[in-house]
């Protein structure tokens, strides 16, 4: 593997200032624990942050995209042509994500790293939207991993780069992730069964909507495929072999955010399996995560229960573009909010709990 300068990811577990916004938290007009997991992500935040009155500045959320060479075996129910029409999509602001991004605040910019042909122009009548686009593509779109290595050593390098540009680029203190990529599931099936040693079929879902016979060929697509790089384990070793760009570029973004202390909501399947293999090269890159939501593709929750994280939302959701974790946003901003606006016992003159049992 070509050489990669990975960015230092410090520990941010500080035990004191952590009990001091525990007790912060416990004094709030409210009985001990009543706001239940929402009290454990503004301790979370606070912790990321390094305040006990922590404030968002200039979330942003980022999509990377890049296509795979082994869409062309029939792993998605969509054409790869997909790919690059969505990117399209995006940028006019018609798609979930643009949506979104746009109801909750959050600068969206959408990053080319891998996308085979010309992004189509969006329609004529489109809204004008404040979207950036960042169009470094490593390659025309992975190769066939079926083949051989999705990338080389130096493309996957290059991805990894990309990506941590990309963040050192954006403004904020909160990152929110997300993706496109027509098969990329597969990637991310291959990678989370390669990092977590869990069975790769547990690992395989329908992805964009494969039907039974679709998702009969994948599994056998995808075996070959994991038999074939059988020697790739390490985490750039694997990378390199399954792809694809944008996912690469997540994990570098991934590494980057936690290295300047970001907070980084993570969204479904294909964000997490970027995160596996980001957390594999630097442990610590884990503490910087919210995780958003537990998708409905199999190996999700294979992916969560290896880093031991229990996810904010299960909506059901498959649609990945980083929708998850838009949905989320809300979430972690009103725990972060409650934290710095609710007034404390003493200062509402509101009586405490009455001894150990009382409450508020």
């Amino acid at each position: 593997m070509t050489s990669l300068e990975l960015p230092l990811v410090d520990d941010i577990d500080d035990g004191a200032f952590a009990a001091r916004l525990q007790q912060v938290l416990d004094n709030k007009t409210k009985p001990v624990g009543a706001l239940g997991r929402l009290e454990a992500l503004a301790l979370r935040v606070g912790c990321i942050l390094g305040s006990q009155a922590p404030v968002f500045e200039a979330p942003q959320m980022l999509v990377c995209a890049g296509d795979h060479g082994l869409a062309a075996r029939g792993v998605s129910a969509y054409p790869p042509e997909v790919t690059a029409q969505m990117v399209a999509n995006f940028i006019a602001g018609g798609a979930a994500i643009s949506v979104l991004a746009r109801q909750h605040g959050l600068g969206l910019t959408v990053v080319d790293a891998g996308v085979r042909g010309t992004v189509p122009p969006g329609p004529a009548d489109a809204a004008p939207t404040a979207v950036a686009r960042l169009v470094r593509p490593v390659g025309p779109g992975t190769a066939d991993a079926s083949e051989g290595p999705a990338m080389s050593p130096a493309q996957c390098v290059q991805a990894l780069e990309l990506g941590r540009d990309c963040v050192r680029a954006l403004p904020g203190n909160a990152l929110v992730l997300g993706e496109m990529g027509i098969g990329n599931s597969s990637a991310a099936a291959l990678l989370t069964a390669r990092l977590t040693g869990a069975p790769l079929d547990d690992c395989i879902g329908r992805g964009t909507g494969l039907d039974d016979a679709g998702l009969a060929r994948k599994r056998a697509l995808l075996a070959q495929v994991a038999a074939r790089h059988a020697g790739a384990c390490g985490p750039l070793e694997a990378l390199a072999a399954f792809g694809g760009f944008e996912i690469a570029a997540l994990a570098g973004a991934l590494l980057q955010a936690a290295h300047e202390r970001r907070l980084v909501v993570v969204d479904g399947f294909i964000v997490t399996a970027a995160l596996l293999v980001a957390h594999a090269l630097r442990p610590a890159v884990l503490d910087a995560c919210v995780f958003a939501h537990r998708s409905d593709e199999a190996g999700h929750a294979r992916a969560l229960a290896h880093l031991g994280v229990e996810p904010l939302l299960a909506l059901g959701l498959r649609l990945g573009e980083g929708s998850g974790a838009a949905l989320a946003w809300p979430i972690v901003a009103s725990a972060v909010a409650l934290l710095n606006g609710m007034a404390s016992f003493e200062g509402a003159g509101v009586s405490g709990p009455a001894g150990s049992e009382g409450g508020a």
